[in-house]
């Protein structure tokens, strides 16, 4: 009986880790952005302090998963993919998880403010835009692909609170508008995904057509390659900078690429470690920035 109360313990344990989606964690990486492009003055201490937000964005994310997914836990189950979250598929008790996620959601914060109170601040103004989102801004049209690129934005002015650098307008915009491409994206694949049936499992998408989305997104790109541009000869660096753009432009095609002719997109975590084109270009970019940023001045 023992054994048996401990092998269900640890499958709960299981079950609210995979609650959290470990795999997305991937999105939180940008909070190492503003450490890279301050390579110059990076050490041991503003490491340990970027990775003790990764993680603190990580845990507060999967708070918001955690509520998303238990509001939306009945629609999930008509989803293709959702349907086997831990929630949705009735493995995991809905309220144990949002127990759970509540208790971590204030430790997370605390521990945030602690290490730098705007930082906790701004993890908690993150947390409250998605709860709004979770209950109320998934449902408006536009707005909801702003809100989930919103969230990409908080994690790279988030990086560079927790070692206390100062970030440009530029970066920000390049985020941005990279997020809006990623969300516009993720929108395009569930249209692929649920064809007919879309408004079944997210009410919103019987707002949106393929060709709005295809038009949306042509938009964005060129703002993106645009404004990064601007941003390696404005960042106040280097003008080498310069020499990442090609890296830039061949990640956005290639994305592009993944989205049109393999009907990817909707999980761009996954997509980016999946391809092995696509994951060389951006540890390529990665290596380079450090590169310029210490030998080019």
């Amino acid at each position: 009986m023992k054994q048996e109360a401990v092998r269900a313990d640890s499958n709960v344990l299981i079950l609210l880790f995979q609650q959290l989606r470990p795999k997305q964690w991937t999105k939180n990486l940008l909070v190492f952005a503003a450490l890279i492009f301050s390579f110059q003055v990076a050490n041991v201490d503003l490491l340990l302090r970027s990775v003790i937000g990764f993680f603190l964005f990580c845990f507060v994310s999967g708070c918001v998963y955690i509520l998303n997914d238990f509001v939306d836990r009945e629609a999930d189950r008509q989803h293709p993919e959702k349907r086997h979250r831990p929630m949705a598929s009735g493995a995991l008790s809905p309220y144990l998880a949002l127990s759970f996620g509540a208790v971590l959601l204030v430790v997370s914060i605390v521990w945030a403010l602690y290490l730098e109170w705007l930082f906790g601040v701004l993890l908690f103004v993150y947390f409250v835009i998605n709860v709004a989102y979770s209950f109320k801004l998934k449902h408006v049209v536009i707005i909801d692909v702003m809100i989930i690129a919103s969230g990409f934005v908080l994690r790279a002015i988030g990086g560079a609170l927790v070692i206390d650098v100062p970030f440009t307008p530029w970066f920000l915009l390049c985020t941005m508008l990279l997020a809006l491409f990623l969300a516009i994206s993720k929108r395009r694949h569930e249209l692929y995904l649920l064809e007919q049936n879309k408004g079944s499992h997210r009410k919103v998408l019987d707002s949106y057509s393929p060709e709005l989305l295809n038009q949306l997104n042509s938009i964005v790109v060129t703002a993106t390659i645009m404004s990064y541009a601007l941003f390696t000869f404005t960042s106040g660096r280097t003008i080498h900078l310069m020499w990442t753009i090609p890296l830039v432009i061949y990640g956005i095609f290639r994305y592009l690429y993944l989205i049109f002719m393999e009907q990817k997109g909707g999980k761009p975590e996954r997509d980016i470690f999946q391809d092995k084109h696509l994951l060389v270009t951006v540890l390529l970019y990665g290596l380079a920035v450090v590169i310029i940023l210490k030998y080019f001045k």
